[in-house]
């Protein structure tokens, strides 16, 4: 195995794994923002009010997403153990 080819496949496995954290970091941003806005308008600074929001999105985008999530990694894994007797020699 040449070291380009393990620069490749450490490059496409992290492509895959910001592919999948996209979503769930994006709406966890987005939630933090209106928490925020929400806590600047009202004057509330209750540090642990933009807690629970961003969890409850990040465990319904979970359970959204999770399928989506799953396939996409089965494929990679496969795609990458089918590869291998090509990798080896």
């Amino acid at each position: 195995m040449d070291l380009s080819i393990a620069i490749d496949i450490g490059r496409s496995s992290l492509i895959i794994v910001l592919e999948i954290i996209a979503p769930i970091l994006g709406l966890g941003l987005i939630t933090g923002l209106l928490v925020a806005i929400f806590q600047a308008t009202t004057q509330i600074q209750e540090q642990t009010l933009a807690f629970i929001p961003k969890i409850l999105v990040v465990l319904v985008s979970i359970a959204f997403f999770g399928p989506w999530m799953l396939s996409k990694m089965i494929n990679y894994v496969t795609n990458l153990f089918n590869t291998i007797p090509q990798l080896i020699g």
